[in-house]
């Protein structure tokens, strides 16, 4: 069990496709661009912080990495255009936030095939109880989220009558180390797919 720990926050695993890469290696990250994303309005939910504390979250966080390859003027020689992190005690509980492709690179899949990557690591984890997330946005996050992570909104003013959802809806998904849950639903796989979604996977 000890091990275990160790291994899920120092996971090294990547997925590419075609130009495209997938790195959980937290330590090519550039908190820098990180840093100004942070700093943008596409990502409303978070604030810039000095670079020490932005190191700090990052070493404490399994990490994944969105990239293009090829750029021989960037770190590692690719171009740094999503994240994903999940906050988590490596056992039993995972909370997924700060998920976001650059404007630049959005409508291509790439949230899609970002978001289901973390859910393939998730469901490596043979005593998690529950991953969760917070997010504002009822008409396109909602939804995204339902279909790739089998999540469901466990709390919030849901849409009534044609209406929008208002608030923060709060959702989770429970997995086999629960109780009362006998194996772990597979939901959406989509890791090689092309599909593409026009969101910016944006999570509170």
């Amino acid at each position: 069990m000890p091990e275990m720990s160790s291994t899920v926050l120092n996971l090294r695993k990547t997925w590419t496709k075609g130009p495209h890469l997938i790195s959980t290696d937290r330590t090519i990250i550039p908190a820098t661009t990180l840093n100004t994303w942070f700093a943008s309005e596409e990502v409303y939910w978070a604030n810039p912080m000095p670079e020490e504390a932005m190191h700090q979250t990052l070493q404490n966080s399994l990490c994944f990495g969105l990239y293009q390859k090829g750029a021989p003027d960037s770190n590692a020689g690719l171009d740094f255009i999503g994240f994903a992190r999940c906050i988590t005690d490596t056992t039993t509980f995972i909370y997924l936030t700060d998920v976001f492709v650059h404007p630049s690179y959005q409508g291509l899949g790439l949230g899609s095939w970002l978001v289901a990557c973390v859910k393939e690591v998730i469901e490596t984890m043979p005593y998690l109880r529950r991953s969760l997330l917070f997010t504002g946005d009822w008409r396109r996050s909602v939804p995204f989220y339902e279909k790739i992570m089998g999540m469901h909104v466990m709390e919030g003013a849901a849409p009534v009558d044609g209406r929008e959802g208002t608030g923060l809806a709060v959702m989770q998904r429970r997995f086999a180390g629960a109780p009362g849950v006998k194996s772990v639903e597979i939901g959406w796989t989509g890791l090689g797919s092309d599909s593409s979604d026009s969101i910016d996977a944006d999570v509170i």
